[in-house]
């Protein structure tokens, strides 16, 4: 039994307002799932980013030339299906190692085989793990580039936010980049829309969290007695994503009890929308600033380019 796991669930299950954190999702049934939510017409920030990537990569080896870069190790925070990594490891020869941090091992390792398929010459290192962490790398003559492309920055409360770009920066070194992908504000409807899709893959993945925890830590959560709800909360600027109780139930978790009234919601995750400025002034509190940016029309969705320049610090 995953105890790291077993312990998040219960202390969030305990709460009054019942939590489980996002990032057990992703076992290889939740990540399957989020592929899947990736090509939905509703859920545009995948592919947003990805028509981006191409001409952001463009310019980035322009800027790396001037900077007289010709050695960077990229390093993927929350790799997944390493999809988005395409675009840069075809316009940027400057990346020569390649390492991709993920907290689902097998489906990492699938994707990665296949990218080695694809790039030959690339160096590449796969570490299973929590990225949320500092994470020592292997000693290497690169200047190193951080990616963390979608909007998972989002998920993060904006103070766990700020200690994540911290520890970025830890295991990233002094003189390092990051190229993160920002959702910004905008229109509630398309917010919503993004997260409550037609053929309600959202509802699935949101669920699948149950079936684990069913299977990983002998729980006996009924699935289809709980609901899918997804709103956007125009105070705190974020979608809430929540499993709302369709009755009045009980449930065990490895042996605990807990009650659910009908209507009673388990919150699973929150997505949180950034102004730029916004965004700016929270990776200057922890040390980046931000060198580019590139804005969808429309300015749906944004690119950024931080730099640390400064000697890391504790």
């Amino acid at each position: 039994m995953n105890h790291g796991f077993l312990q998040d669930v219960l202390a969030g299950l305990r709460l009054p307002q019942k939590t489980l954190p996002p990032k057990y999702f992703y076992d290889a049934k939740g990540s399957e799932y989020f592929d899947q939510i990736c090509q939905l017409d509703e859920y545009y920030p995948y592919r947003t980013e990805l028509g981006m990537l191409p001409d952001v990569a463009g310019e980035l080896k322009q800027y790396f030339s001037g900077k007289s870069l010709d050695n960077i190790q990229l390093v993927e925070f929350g790799a997944g299906s390493l999809h988005k990594v395409k675009p840069l490891l075809k316009k940027l020869p400057v990346i020569t190692e390649f390492v991709a941090i993920d907290i689902s091992g097998e489906h990492l390792k699938n994707a990665s085989a296949d990218l080695a398929e694809s790039f030959p010459k690339l160096q590449i290192k796969v570490a299973q793990g929590d990225f949320t962490q500092p994470i020592e790398l292997a000693l290497s003559q690169a200047t190193s580039m951080g990616f963390f492309p979608g909007s998972t920055i989002g998920n993060f409360e904006p103070e766990e936010a700020c200690e994540f770009l911290r520890s970025a920066r830890t295991t990233l070194g002094k003189e390092s980049y990051m190229l993160m992908g920002v959702d910004t504000k905008k229109d509630e409807q398309m917010l919503e829309r993004a997260y409550n899709d037609s053929k309600d893959i959202t509802a699935r993945f949101n669920k699948n969290i149950l079936t684990r925890m069913n299977r990983e830590l002998d729980a006996n959560f009924h699935p289809d007695q709980f609901e899918h709800l997804a709103i956007y909360n125009q105070e705190l600027g974020r979608i809430e994503m929540h499993l709302r109780s369709c009755t009045r139930q009980e449930v065990e978790v490895a042996g605990e009890s807990f009650q659910f009234k009908e209507g009673e919601t388990i919150h699973t995750e929150n997505s949180y929308k950034y102004y730029p400025e916004e965004f700016d002034r929270l990776a200057s509190s922890a040390g980046w600033k931000r060198e580019k940016i590139w804005l969808a029309p429309d300015g749906i969705f944004a690119i950024m380019l931080l730099h640390n320049a400064d000697k890391v610090r504790d």
